[in-house]
């Protein structure tokens, strides 16, 4: 087998968010990929970096009084640390906000100019009366002009995929304000895409360069069509990097941000002493881009169009994935489920989530789903109760013994079957079919168990004369169990490395090491390999996110005072006296069941106490916005003294309070921790 130069990226993660597990989902599938391609003995390097640039970056800068350069250091060591965590380890982690990287923007933009593939016209854009600024497009919110589904960016659809100008939108705001932009004219650059239209076409359909989904997207929806002008510039103020021969204008952020990559690598080559040109300017090595599906667009058709006049080489493939839901829906603030990696970590192995998501992905562009029940029971079934069962019921018997020559008469041939094996897991891997490959490699698990279970060794522990039967049940076993952790190391790399601690192997895992039975070392002491998940933690992860999203959007309320529209809304009610107020009886109570109401729209049954056994009942309409098993267990606020209300459905012994104008749109409120049912409100 040759040996293969491999130049990885994936795609640079917002320097103003924290990495979530929808990012992750990306991050970990690369790091499958590339971790299979060094198992196989390849030159493999992995480039990313933040994508630091734009209003938002801006925004938030000024919001908390401090210089951006602040803040991206802040973020980035955010993200490296959070991305370690989960073993996602990059050759370099950079930034697009580097001399490396403006240095290179002005190489590519020079030689755009020189291919006359730059044309300037005046633009009629969005601004904000109200924050003074022109708004980039994902700024701007609006319904699709193609789906008209509501609260699209200003630039594509996530839900139909198209893609239009801001202006186009039905019912446009700013998502800064809230105001509805004015239309101002104002200069811009364009990169003139059409005449790479035959160029583009060749490429994106050549078989292997992309998932067939993608390619057929990119055919029908673009290229079936003249190729429309790239829009590159955006008018101060605007944090990014200033156009070098358009003083006043600024790079829009997707031309500087995949260059970034080429700059993460150079400032790789400067440390190491390598050549810039052995990566990114040389046929044999193969440049592999693993993206989501929602910035296809700007990779497959911009920045091919933008590496050929440069001079650089193309992609060997742009591997595309969907996005992550959580239990069936869109991850959500509000139930918990837009979970950040640090929260996740929190409560949670790494281990867990990369087998998790290796189980689901494959070479398709499908959205995958993590059901949280089916995250519990797959990995506690496949990882603890399959492949650390094998060790588990064997190591114990030979402790600190060598292991003997492997018995290929007495295995039942399952170690030879697990070799043959080897190709098929390979080829999975190498497709991206993760899935498939754990499906392979929990089969032999499987047949290992079976073997075990049928070998009794705890039984041959017993009897003084079958001590070399057991000796030989036991390294067939854990023989089966390292040819199982190495199909599983560039998945589960920690588990890999221990599992070679407990049978006394030295040095790095390959890929072949699964072919081969291992005799001699020591067998140390078995110590647990994995925990199993417990449920409450993953619950303990959701309260925790809820939470860590309220807080910040209430800080970021706070820090905006973007609470105008809600006033306005619903303006303040008429003077009453502190005598009025004190009528009514605030208290706070727990909520200790909470039902639906059948037939009823918008209405849950809770049963509330107030402490010392004392319990009320009141119907709320709060069903569109909480599910009646989230609210048991939450403290809340309610009117105590309000007269009961006969509904058809029942007595309302009071009021839950909660904000918001209704429907989904709806928030109970919640006293602050210490609070006990019961305690009045003052």
């Amino acid at each position: 087998m040759d040996r293969r130069q491999i130049l990885v990226t994936s795609a640079l993660p917002y320097v103003n968010a924290g990495i979530h597990l929808g990012y992750m989902v990306e991050a970990l599938q690369t790091d499958f990929w590339l971790r299979f391609q060094r198992l196989r003995g390849h030159e493999v390097r992995y480039f990313c970096g933040d994508d630091t640039h734009g209003t938002a970056t801006m925004l938030r800068a000024q919001r908390e009084g401090r210089e951006p350069e602040a803040l991206l250091d802040e973020m980035k060591a955010a993200h490296i640390a959070d991305l370690n965590a989960f073993d996602v380890v990059h050759d370099n982690f950079s930034s697009t906000h580097t001399p490396a990287n403006e240095a290179l923007v002005g190489e590519f933009w020079s030689a755009l100019r020189e291919q006359g593939c730059v044309a300037e016209r005046d633009v009629t854009q969005f601004f904000d009366p109200e924050a003074g600024i022109f708004l980039a497009d994902r700024f701007i919110i609006g319904g699709c002009p193609k789906c008209e589904s509501p609260d699209q960016y200003g630039d594509s659809c996530a839900n139909c995929g198209a893609t239009y100008e801001p202006t186009e939108l039905i019912d446009p705001k700013s998502a800064i304000s809230g105001a509805p932009p004015e239309e101002r004219s104002h200069r811009h650059l364009f990169v003139e895409l059409e005449p790479f239209h035959e160029f583009l076409d060749e490429w994106t359909q050549a078989p292997g360069r992309m998932p067939p989904e993608t390619a057929n997207w990119l055919k029908g929806t673009f290229l079936a069509d003249a190729l429309r002008d790239w829009d590159i510039s955006r008018p101060a103020p605007y944090f990014g990097i200033e156009i070098p021969d358009a003083p006043g204008n600024y790079f829009y952020v997707w031309l500087d941000a995949p260059i970034g990559y080429i700059a993460a690598t150079k400032e790789w080559c400067d440390e190491t002493g390598e050549s810039l040109d052995r990566w990114w300017r040389n046929p044999d090595c193969e440049i592999h881009h693993f993206i989501g599906k929602d910035i296809a667009y700007f990779h497959t058709l911009f920045w091919p169009a933008m590496l050929k006049t440069a001079g650089f080489q193309l992609p060997k493939t742009v591997h595309v994935h969907g996005f992550l839901t959580v239990n069936g829906e869109k991850m959500s603030k509000r139930t918990g489920t837009a979970v950040l990696a640090r929260t996740y970590l929190d409560h949670l192995s790494p281990e867990f989530l990369r087998y998790y998501y290796a189980s689901k992905l494959s070479a398709k562009v499908d959205d995958i789903d993590m059901n949280l029940d089916e995250f519990v029971a797959k990995v506690n079934s496949d990882l603890v109760g399959k492949v650390v069962n094998l060790a588990s019921r064997t190591a114990r018997f030979v402790k600190g013994e060598g292991l003997p020559a492997y018995p290929n008469a007495k295995d039942d041939g399952l170690f030879a079957a697990g070799a043959a094996l080897s190709d098929e897991i390979a080829e999975a891997y190498e497709a991206r079919d993760s899935n498939k490959a754990m499906r392979l490699i929990m089969a032999l698990a499987d047949r290992a168990n079976e073997f075990v279970e049928a070998r009794a060794p705890w039984t041959l522990k017993k009897d003084e004369s079958k001590q070399e039967e057991l000796r030989e049940v036991c390294a067939i076993a854990l023989n089966l169990f390292r040819q199982i952790t190495v199909y599983l190391a560039p998945v589960l790399p920690r588990f890999a490395e221990e599992s070679s601690r407990l049978l006394g192997l030295e040095g790095e895992t390959r890929w072949e090491d699964a072919s081969s039975p291992v005799e001699g070392g020591e067998v140390a002491k078995f110590k647990h390999l994995m925990e199993r998940v417990d449920p409450e933690k993953v619950q303990a992860m959701l309260d925790a996110s809820r939470a860590g999203w309220e807080a910040s959007e209430a800080e970021a309320a706070a820090a905006t005072g973007s609470t105008d529209e809600a006033f306005d809304g619903e303006p303040l009610e008429a003077e009453i006296t502190i005598d009025d107020f004190v009528k009514v009886d605030l208290r706070v109570v727990e909520i200790v069941e909470a039902k639906s109401v059948p037939k009823a729209n918008k209405l849950l049954e809770l049963t509330l106490s107030l402490g010392g056994g004392e319990t009320r009942t009141v119907f709320a309409g709060i069903k569109k916005a909480y599910k009646p098993e989230d609210l048991v267990g939450r403290m809340t606020v309610m009117v105590a003294n309000l007269a009961p209300r006969k509904m058809k459905f029942g007595l309302s012994e009071g009021m839950v309070l909660a904000a918001g104008p209704g429907d989904s749109d709806i928030y109970i409120l919640s006293p602050d921790s210490g609070a006990k049912p019961g305690q009045r409100i003052r």
